[in-house]
């Protein structure tokens, strides 16, 4: 009997120091996250057009509380977040006017920028107002930058990124695929056309990719994560043309921001 006693009493003894190293693990685990100072950077992608609920005071970049940063943040309560991404931007924008919240103390940035640099507005517009040939055209002319110039233009942000928050984790965003080939669109662009315009958003990313390793960056691609809703799904995470708000189109909706963005940036952060 006394032995059954010692036993139990030594048992709750080690139950209780093992709970203790839980909290104790658990809380600073809490302290980790709330410790992290956020910087969010880039374009509409990462500002979240297409999303709705713009917050008034961001004005024309349109940052919303719907784009994976704010939902980030809300969901990881960081010590300080600061959303700069802009709807429009372009590598220049971000060194000229984003990044004035990095010092030394940044724990964590994310960014998604070098679509704008390479026309994706222009090569989306002349893809749906000119013929296939013209596309096709102005899609290896936006390729054709992309080897040439954008590599350049990359290193010069990510390395402003690095001097202004020299401890940072940053994580390089990439961009979807719009199509699904042989999916539920009949009219509007051509098949070839949609396999030229998602071809041309991988040799995108891979150059970002790179890029962003050569800095020590991580890149998480998040093409794979919108695989089965691209526009032609049936379930689409991005937006169409859209005559009522063209500034949204080929933009990814609410859904896609938290289906796509943030669990790809959640992964990587």
């Amino acid at each position: 009997m006394k032995m059954s006693r010692l036993v139990a009493f030594s048992s709750s003894l080690l139950l209780g120091a093992v709970l203790a190293l839980i909290g104790a693990a658990t809380a600073n685990a809490a302290s980790s996250v709330q410790a992290v100072d956020y910087v969010a950077l880039g374009d509409s992608y990462s500002s979240g057009v297409g999303s709705g609920s713009y917050d008034s005071a961001s004005g024309d970049c349109k940052r919303s509380t719907k784009a994976y940063p704010a939902l980030w943040a809300n969901a990881n309560s960081p010590s300080s977040f600061a959303f700069t991404a802009c709807s429009g931007a372009r590598t220049d924008d971000v060194t000229a006017g984003q990044l004035s919240p990095l010092n030394s103390s940044t724990d964590l940035v994310s960014i998604s920028i070098g679509g704008n640099d390479a026309g994706f507005a222009d090569v989306m517009t002349t893809c749906v107002l000119q013929s296939e040939s013209t596309c096709l055209s102005r899609i290896a002319t936006a390729r054709s930058y992309v080897d040439t110039t954008l590599p350049g233009k990359l290193n010069s942000v990510y390395t402003a990124i690095r001097s202004k928050a020299p401890s940072a984790r940053v994580v390089v965003l990439g961009y979807p695929r719009f199509y699904k080939l042989g999916g539920s669109c009949i009219a509007g662009l051509s098949e070839t056309e949609r396999s030229a315009i998602n071809s041309a958003s991988d040799y995108l990313n891979a150059a970002t990719a790179k890029r962003a390793a050569d800095h020590g960056f991580a890149f998480s691609d998040v093409a794979g994560r919108f695989t089965g809703h691209e526009i032609c799904s049936g379930s689409a995470w991005l937006h169409s043309v859209n005559w009522l708000n063209i500034g949204e189109s080929y933009h990814p909706t609410a859904a896609g921001q938290s289906g796509g963005y943030l669990p790809a940036f959640s992964s990587a952060a």
